[in-house]
């Protein structure tokens, strides 16, 4: 939920905007130092909000901006 929240804060503020691609899995594995189920439990509760989608063989992408309330 952390991770995810962190993501969210980035989609926020504008540092991931709109039509950003999402690091790679791994690559986020090292960015924030957790293990690969955490990024994808991430990934998962981000696009639960609605923040981000997921297309097969291209990556994660920001669809919305966040309010910060999440």
């Amino acid at each position: 939920m952390k991770l995810a929240d962190a993501i969210a804060a980035d989609i926020a503020s504008g540092k991931l905007p709109q039509g950003a691609a999402l690091p790679g899995e791994r690559a986020m594995t090292d960015l924030y130092g957790v293990g690969i189920g955490t990024v994808r439990r991430a990934i998962v509760e981000l696009r639960n909000r609605g923040l981000v989608a997921t297309l097969p063989a291209k990556g994660t992408y920001v669809i919305a901006q966040s309010d910060g309330t999440s």
